[in-house]
Protein backbone atom coordinates (compact mmCIF):
# COMPACT_ATOMS: atom_id res chain seq x y z
CA UNK A 1 0.00 0.00 0.00
CA UNK A 2 2.76 2.58 0.79
CA UNK A 3 4.45 1.87 -2.55
CA UNK A 4 1.13 2.27 -4.35
CA UNK A 5 0.63 5.65 -2.69
CA UNK A 6 4.23 6.63 -3.43
CA UNK A 7 3.74 5.72 -7.09
CA UNK A 8 0.72 8.00 -7.24
CA UNK A 9 2.70 10.82 -5.65
CA UNK A 10 5.56 10.39 -8.12
CA UNK A 11 3.02 10.71 -10.93
CA UNK A 12 1.91 14.14 -9.69
CA UNK A 13 5.03 16.30 -9.29
CA UNK A 14 2.87 19.42 -9.62
CA UNK A 15 1.74 18.84 -6.04
CA UNK A 16 5.24 19.04 -4.55
CA UNK A 17 8.10 21.48 -4.25
CA UNK A 18 10.78 18.82 -4.58
CA UNK A 19 12.17 15.54 -3.27
CA UNK A 20 14.39 14.49 -0.37
CA UNK A 21 16.39 11.24 -0.38
CA UNK A 22 18.45 10.26 2.67
CA UNK A 23 18.95 6.58 1.81
CA UNK A 24 19.69 4.43 -1.24
CA UNK A 25 16.74 2.25 -0.22
CA UNK A 26 14.37 5.16 -0.77
CA UNK A 27 15.69 5.50 -4.32
CA UNK A 28 15.18 1.77 -4.85
CA UNK A 29 11.54 2.34 -3.83
CA UNK A 30 11.23 4.77 -6.77
CA UNK A 31 12.55 2.11 -9.14
CA UNK A 32 10.10 -0.45 -7.74
CA UNK A 33 7.21 1.97 -8.23
CA UNK A 34 8.19 2.62 -11.84
CA UNK A 35 8.48 -1.11 -12.54
CA UNK A 36 5.37 -2.16 -10.62
CA UNK A 37 2.99 0.29 -12.23
CA UNK A 38 4.57 0.35 -15.70
CA UNK A 39 5.41 4.02 -15.30
CA UNK A 40 8.96 3.76 -16.66
CA UNK A 41 8.03 5.08 -20.11
CA UNK A 42 6.04 7.96 -18.67
CA UNK A 43 8.91 8.71 -16.29
CA UNK A 44 11.40 8.97 -19.14
CA UNK A 45 9.04 10.95 -21.37
CA UNK A 46 7.76 13.60 -18.97
CA UNK A 47 7.79 12.93 -15.22
CA UNK A 48 11.58 12.98 -14.93
CA UNK A 49 11.85 16.46 -16.41
CA UNK A 50 9.00 17.75 -14.27
CA UNK A 51 10.80 16.60 -11.12
CA UNK A 52 14.08 18.03 -12.44
CA UNK A 53 12.40 21.43 -12.58
CA UNK A 54 12.25 21.20 -8.80
CA UNK A 55 14.89 20.65 -6.10
CA UNK A 56 16.04 17.10 -5.42
CA UNK A 57 17.97 16.96 -2.14
CA UNK A 58 20.13 13.99 -1.14
CA UNK A 59 22.46 12.87 1.66
CA UNK A 60 25.75 11.35 0.52
CA UNK A 61 27.36 10.51 -2.79
CA UNK A 62 26.08 6.92 -2.83
CA UNK A 63 22.47 8.08 -2.70
CA UNK A 64 23.20 10.86 -5.19
CA UNK A 65 24.67 8.34 -7.65
CA UNK A 66 21.50 6.22 -7.55
CA UNK A 67 19.28 9.28 -7.95
CA UNK A 68 21.36 10.37 -10.94
CA UNK A 69 20.88 6.94 -12.52
CA UNK A 70 17.11 7.42 -12.59
CA UNK A 71 17.69 10.72 -14.37
CA UNK A 72 17.36 13.28 -11.61
CA UNK A 73 19.79 16.09 -10.82
CA UNK A 74 20.76 16.38 -7.16
CA UNK A 75 22.02 18.90 -4.66
CA UNK A 76 23.18 18.70 -1.06
CA UNK A 77 25.07 15.42 -1.42
CA UNK A 78 28.16 16.89 0.21
CA UNK A 79 26.28 17.71 3.42
CA UNK A 80 27.11 14.26 4.81
CA UNK A 81 24.18 13.72 7.17
CA UNK A 82 20.51 14.57 7.58
CA UNK A 83 21.11 17.40 10.03
CA UNK A 84 23.49 19.23 7.70
CA UNK A 85 21.16 18.59 4.77
CA UNK A 86 18.31 20.14 6.75
CA UNK A 87 20.48 23.21 7.35
CA UNK A 88 21.21 23.37 3.62
CA UNK A 89 17.54 23.11 2.71
CA UNK A 90 16.67 25.79 5.25
CA UNK A 91 19.24 28.10 3.65
CA UNK A 92 17.43 27.84 0.32
CA UNK A 93 14.26 29.60 -0.73
CA UNK A 94 11.32 28.00 1.04
CA UNK A 95 9.02 26.18 -1.43
CA UNK A 96 5.32 26.96 -1.42
CA UNK A 97 4.53 23.28 -1.92
CA UNK A 98 5.67 20.47 0.41
CA UNK A 99 8.87 18.51 -0.18
CA UNK A 100 8.19 14.79 -0.65
CA UNK A 101 10.33 12.66 1.70
CA UNK A 102 10.27 8.89 1.06
CA UNK A 103 11.84 7.25 4.11
CA UNK A 104 12.16 4.09 6.20
CA UNK A 105 10.60 2.89 9.42
CA UNK A 106 13.69 3.89 11.41
CA UNK A 107 14.05 7.42 10.13
CA UNK A 108 15.30 9.95 12.68
CA UNK A 109 13.19 13.01 13.34
CA UNK A 110 15.99 15.60 13.13
CA UNK A 111 15.41 16.56 9.50
CA UNK A 112 11.57 16.75 9.70
CA UNK A 113 11.76 18.74 12.94
CA UNK A 114 14.32 21.23 11.62
CA UNK A 115 12.28 21.86 8.48
CA UNK A 116 9.06 22.18 10.47
CA UNK A 117 10.69 24.68 12.84
CA UNK A 118 11.69 26.79 9.84
CA UNK A 119 8.21 26.61 8.34
CA UNK A 120 9.27 24.49 5.37
CA UNK A 121 6.42 22.15 4.37
CA UNK A 122 7.31 18.48 4.05
CA UNK A 123 5.36 15.26 3.53
CA UNK A 124 6.97 12.05 4.83
CA UNK A 125 5.99 8.65 3.48
CA UNK A 126 7.38 5.36 4.79
CA UNK A 127 8.35 3.28 1.74
CA UNK A 128 10.66 0.62 3.22
CA UNK A 129 11.24 -1.30 6.44
CA UNK A 130 14.63 -1.92 8.01
CA UNK A 131 15.06 -5.50 9.27
CA UNK A 132 18.17 -7.49 10.31
CA UNK A 133 19.82 -9.77 7.77
CA UNK A 134 18.81 -13.35 8.65
CA UNK A 135 22.39 -14.54 8.34
CA UNK A 136 24.05 -11.95 10.56
CA UNK A 137 24.64 -14.26 13.53
CA UNK A 138 25.94 -17.10 11.36
CA UNK A 139 28.24 -14.78 9.43
CA UNK A 140 29.69 -13.34 12.63
CA UNK A 141 30.16 -16.82 14.10
CA UNK A 142 31.99 -17.88 10.95
CA UNK A 143 34.24 -14.82 10.97
CA UNK A 144 35.20 -15.18 14.62
CA UNK A 145 35.88 -18.92 14.28
CA UNK A 146 38.16 -18.36 11.29
CA UNK A 147 39.75 -14.97 12.04
CA UNK A 148 39.46 -14.51 15.78
CA UNK A 149 38.84 -11.14 17.45
CA UNK A 150 38.77 -8.39 14.77
CA UNK A 151 41.16 -5.46 15.07
CA UNK A 152 38.34 -3.06 14.21
CA UNK A 153 34.63 -3.06 13.45
CA UNK A 154 32.98 -0.34 11.38
CA UNK A 155 29.31 0.52 11.68
CA UNK A 156 27.43 2.27 8.88
CA UNK A 157 24.17 2.94 10.72
CA UNK A 158 22.59 2.83 14.18
CA UNK A 159 20.35 -0.02 13.01
CA UNK A 160 23.41 -2.06 12.03
CA UNK A 161 24.73 -1.61 15.54
CA UNK A 162 21.40 -2.53 17.11
CA UNK A 163 21.09 -5.79 15.18
CA UNK A 164 24.68 -6.99 15.64
CA UNK A 165 25.98 -5.71 18.97
CA UNK A 166 24.68 -8.55 21.15
CA UNK A 167 26.32 -11.16 18.92
CA UNK A 168 29.59 -9.21 18.85
CA UNK A 169 29.61 -8.91 22.64
CA UNK A 170 28.97 -12.61 23.10
CA UNK A 171 31.67 -13.63 20.61
CA UNK A 172 34.26 -11.12 21.87
CA UNK A 173 33.76 -11.68 25.59
CA UNK A 174 36.38 -9.95 27.72
CA UNK A 175 38.43 -9.19 24.60
CA UNK A 176 35.94 -6.65 23.30
CA UNK A 177 38.09 -3.87 24.77
CA UNK A 178 40.81 -4.56 22.20
CA UNK A 179 38.49 -3.83 19.26
CA UNK A 180 38.60 -0.39 17.64
CA UNK A 181 35.06 0.75 16.87
CA UNK A 182 34.71 3.06 13.87
CA UNK A 183 31.61 5.00 12.75
CA UNK A 184 30.71 6.23 9.26
CA UNK A 185 29.30 9.47 10.67
CA UNK A 186 28.28 11.39 13.81
CA UNK A 187 24.83 9.78 14.08
CA UNK A 188 26.32 6.29 14.21
CA UNK A 189 29.08 7.50 16.53
CA UNK A 190 26.42 8.78 18.93
CA UNK A 191 24.65 5.40 18.82
CA UNK A 192 27.93 3.69 19.75
CA UNK A 193 28.48 6.08 22.64
CA UNK A 194 24.94 5.47 23.92
CA UNK A 195 25.78 1.76 24.08
CA UNK A 196 28.87 2.56 26.14
CA UNK A 197 31.31 1.67 23.37
CA UNK A 198 34.41 3.83 22.80
CA UNK A 199 34.45 5.41 19.34
CA UNK A 200 38.00 5.10 18.08
CA UNK A 201 37.27 7.16 14.99
CA UNK A 202 34.48 8.80 12.98
CA UNK A 203 34.98 9.22 9.24
CA UNK A 204 35.40 12.88 8.29
CA UNK A 205 32.91 12.35 5.46
CA UNK A 206 30.71 9.39 4.46
CA UNK A 207 33.00 8.24 1.63
CA UNK A 208 35.15 5.10 1.19
CA UNK A 209 38.31 7.22 1.11
CA UNK A 210 37.54 9.05 4.35
CA UNK A 211 36.48 5.83 6.05
CA UNK A 212 39.67 4.01 4.98
CA UNK A 213 41.76 6.93 6.26
CA UNK A 214 39.88 6.86 9.57
CA UNK A 215 40.39 3.12 10.03
CA UNK A 216 44.12 3.42 9.26
CA UNK A 217 44.45 6.15 11.87
CA UNK A 218 42.39 4.23 14.42
CA UNK A 219 44.64 1.19 14.07
CA UNK A 220 47.76 3.25 14.77
CA UNK A 221 49.08 3.07 18.35
CA UNK A 222 47.58 6.43 19.34
CA UNK A 223 44.30 6.15 17.32
CA UNK A 224 42.47 9.18 15.92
Amino acid sequence: MPLLLFGMQLSHPEGYGGLIFTSPRAVEAVELCLEKDNRAAVWRKSLKEKWNAKSVYVVGNATASLVNKIGLHTEGENCGNAEKLAEYICSRESPALPLLFPCGTLKREILPKMLKDKGIPMESLTVYQTIPHPGIQGNLNSYYSQQGIPASITFFSPSGLTHSLRHIQELSGDNIDQIKFVAIGPTTAHALAVQGLPVSCTAESPTPQALAAGIRTALQPHGC
